[in-house]
């Protein structure tokens, strides 16, 4: 898993996020269990740091909110 950091451009249904990467790209989201059970809000605007899934880059999960 890659992290790299963005910022939160649109909340989409189905908890899931659009964000904006430092590097460019657009990608979509959905947040980690561990940031999700302790209640973090992610809100339009928010910077994230992401882990990237190998697979497809174009997909992550939000680890932390900074």
């Amino acid at each position: 898993m890659k992290d790299v950091t963005g910022t939160v451009e649109e909340q989409l249904p189905s908890a899931l996020y659009r964000v904006r990467l430092d590097e460019g790209p657009m990608v979509t989201a959905h947040i980690a269990d561990r940031t999700d059970r302790n209640f973090v809000r992610v809100l339009v605007g928010d910077r994230v740091r992401l882990a990237l899934s190998p697979v497809d880059l174009r997909r992550g999960r939000i680890v932390e909110k900074l």
